[in-house]
């Protein structure tokens, strides 16, 4: 697989690791980062992001400096729980059931393991989402 160089390699690694455990998932370079995907829908994003690039980004979740942001599906109800915290979690406005993360050396991995498997159960087919626990 590809390096990317505005993501920094040791979690691309961690992320790559979950998301192809999944059936039939994929990695792609993104527009800005990298995205997993089953089929044709994206289950998760990573990108790096600076005070103005991409200036999307940077608008939804106003970083204090460079920060690592993945993007992924939510239940709604887990989605609003999450985000109602805070840090690291946004809701984006765009996509209806959109969850942001901030990734740094707090990260819960565990955690962040089951929100991919959130994500992906949610953009997979239903034969391929039973599969995953």
């Amino acid at each position: 697989m590809p390096e990317y160089a505005d993501v920094a390699p040791e979690i691309v690694e961690r992320l790559r690791a979950l998301c192809l455990a999944f059936p039939e998932s994929h990695e792609q370079q993104a527009w800005a980062g990298i995205r997993w995907r089953i089929r044709q829908r994206s289950f998760a994003h990573v990108l790096a992001l600076d005070s103005e690039w991409p200036p999307s980004y940077v608008q939804a979740f106003r970083p204090a400096g460079p920060a690592t942001l993945l993007t992924m599906r939510a239940p709604i109800p887990e989605l609003e729980a999450l985000t109602s915290t805070g840090h690291p979690f946004y809701r984006p406005q765009w996509g209806e059931n959109v969850l942001g993360m901030i990734i740094n050396e707090d990260t819960d991995w565990d955690e962040l393991g089951e929100l991919l498997a959130d994500s992906y159960r949610i953009q997979a087919p239903r034969k391929l989402a039973v599969l995953v626990e």
